[in-house]
Protein backbone atom coordinates (compact mmCIF):
# COMPACT_ATOMS: atom_id res chain seq x y z
CA UNK A 1 0.00 0.00 0.00
CA UNK A 2 1.29 3.54 -0.65
CA UNK A 3 0.59 6.55 1.46
CA UNK A 4 0.03 9.79 -0.25
CA UNK A 5 -0.29 13.37 0.99
CA UNK A 6 -1.21 16.26 -0.85
CA UNK A 7 0.82 19.30 -0.82
CA UNK A 8 -0.36 22.96 -1.09
CA UNK A 9 0.40 23.00 -4.32
CA UNK A 10 -1.39 20.29 -5.59
CA UNK A 11 0.77 17.80 -6.20
CA UNK A 12 0.42 14.10 -4.33
CA UNK A 13 3.47 12.34 -3.32
CA UNK A 14 5.05 9.46 -1.69
CA UNK A 15 3.96 10.32 2.23
CA UNK A 16 7.87 10.79 3.18
CA UNK A 17 6.82 11.47 6.78
CA UNK A 18 6.11 7.67 8.14
CA UNK A 19 10.06 7.17 7.68
CA UNK A 20 10.84 10.41 9.44
CA UNK A 21 13.29 10.08 12.71
CA UNK A 22 11.92 12.53 14.58
CA UNK A 23 8.26 10.44 14.30
CA UNK A 24 9.99 7.48 16.52
CA UNK A 25 12.16 9.68 18.48
CA UNK A 26 11.41 13.16 20.59
CA UNK A 27 10.51 15.26 17.02
CA UNK A 28 8.99 17.90 19.66
CA UNK A 29 12.92 18.64 20.67
CA UNK A 30 13.42 19.95 16.86
CA UNK A 31 11.09 22.82 17.83
CA UNK A 32 13.48 25.17 19.45
CA UNK A 33 14.02 28.91 19.14
CA UNK A 34 17.71 30.90 18.44
CA UNK A 35 20.83 29.74 19.24
CA UNK A 36 19.51 25.98 20.63
CA UNK A 37 18.43 25.23 16.93
CA UNK A 38 22.29 25.03 15.76
CA UNK A 39 22.91 21.89 18.39
CA UNK A 40 19.54 20.11 17.49
CA UNK A 41 19.93 19.97 13.68
CA UNK A 42 22.37 17.46 13.77
CA UNK A 43 19.58 15.04 15.02
CA UNK A 44 18.35 15.10 11.41
CA UNK A 45 21.93 13.87 10.05
CA UNK A 46 20.65 10.13 10.36
CA UNK A 47 16.87 10.43 8.86
CA UNK A 48 16.55 8.47 5.63
CA UNK A 49 14.46 11.13 4.64
CA UNK A 50 15.93 14.39 5.03
CA UNK A 51 15.44 15.77 1.72
CA UNK A 52 12.08 15.57 1.45
CA UNK A 53 11.45 17.16 4.66
CA UNK A 54 13.77 20.08 3.75
CA UNK A 55 12.01 20.41 0.92
CA UNK A 56 8.42 20.17 2.06
CA UNK A 57 9.23 22.61 4.74
CA UNK A 58 10.71 25.02 1.25
CA UNK A 59 7.70 24.63 -0.54
CA UNK A 60 5.37 25.16 2.28
CA UNK A 61 7.11 27.96 3.90
CA UNK A 62 7.31 26.53 7.30
CA UNK A 63 8.92 29.05 9.28
CA UNK A 64 9.16 27.21 12.82
CA UNK A 65 11.00 24.28 14.49
CA UNK A 66 14.00 21.95 12.25
CA UNK A 67 13.50 20.69 9.24
CA UNK A 68 15.83 18.52 7.18
CA UNK A 69 18.78 19.75 9.07
CA UNK A 70 18.29 23.54 8.94
CA UNK A 71 17.25 25.97 10.89
CA UNK A 72 15.01 28.64 9.82
CA UNK A 73 17.65 31.24 9.51
CA UNK A 74 19.06 28.83 7.07
CA UNK A 75 15.47 27.81 5.29
CA UNK A 76 15.20 31.65 4.85
CA UNK A 77 18.65 32.57 3.01
CA UNK A 78 17.58 29.59 0.87
CA UNK A 79 14.15 31.08 -0.15
CA UNK A 80 16.00 34.41 -0.65
CA UNK A 81 18.57 32.59 -2.79
CA UNK A 82 16.65 31.35 -5.15
CA UNK A 83 13.16 33.08 -5.35
CA UNK A 84 11.94 31.91 -8.54
CA UNK A 85 11.80 27.76 -7.41
CA UNK A 86 8.67 26.91 -7.91
CA UNK A 87 9.17 23.18 -6.52
CA UNK A 88 11.83 22.42 -3.93
CA UNK A 89 11.22 19.08 -3.65
CA UNK A 90 11.65 18.91 -7.63
CA UNK A 91 14.87 21.12 -7.44
CA UNK A 92 15.92 18.60 -4.88
CA UNK A 93 14.90 15.70 -6.39
CA UNK A 94 17.02 16.64 -9.58
CA UNK A 95 19.82 16.87 -7.71
CA UNK A 96 19.82 13.92 -5.81
CA UNK A 97 19.54 12.06 -9.24
CA UNK A 98 22.44 13.89 -10.46
CA UNK A 99 24.59 13.18 -7.66
CA UNK A 100 23.72 9.54 -7.53
CA UNK A 101 24.15 9.28 -11.68
CA UNK A 102 27.78 10.85 -11.05
CA UNK A 103 28.37 8.56 -8.53
CA UNK A 104 27.46 6.02 -10.20
CA UNK A 105 29.34 6.62 -13.39
CA UNK A 106 32.22 6.98 -10.88
CA UNK A 107 32.15 3.82 -9.32
CA UNK A 108 31.80 2.19 -12.81
CA UNK A 109 35.08 3.62 -13.97
CA UNK A 110 36.94 2.71 -10.72
CA UNK A 111 35.70 -0.93 -11.58
CA UNK A 112 36.80 -1.00 -14.96
CA UNK A 113 40.26 0.78 -13.90
CA UNK A 114 40.66 -1.94 -11.45
CA UNK A 115 39.75 -4.74 -13.56
CA UNK A 116 41.97 -3.57 -15.98
CA UNK A 117 44.78 -3.67 -13.41
CA UNK A 118 43.68 -7.09 -12.72
CA UNK A 119 43.81 -8.11 -15.86
CA UNK A 120 47.52 -6.95 -16.21
CA UNK A 121 48.54 -8.81 -13.46
CA UNK A 122 47.02 -11.97 -14.63
CA UNK A 123 48.97 -11.02 -17.87
CA UNK A 124 52.51 -10.73 -16.61
CA UNK A 125 54.87 -13.82 -16.16
CA UNK A 126 55.86 -14.83 -13.02
CA UNK A 127 59.90 -15.03 -12.60
CA UNK A 128 60.91 -18.43 -11.17
CA UNK A 129 63.95 -16.47 -8.62
CA UNK A 130 60.96 -14.41 -7.46
CA UNK A 131 59.37 -17.53 -6.41
CA UNK A 132 62.44 -18.18 -4.43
Amino acid sequence: MTVTTSTSSGNSTWNWRVAARCRTDDGDGLFVSGAAQREVRGFCSACPVRTECLAYALDEQIEFGIWGGATERERRAMLRARPNVRSWAGLLAEARLAHYTAEAASIRAAAAAAEEVATEVRATPVDADVMG
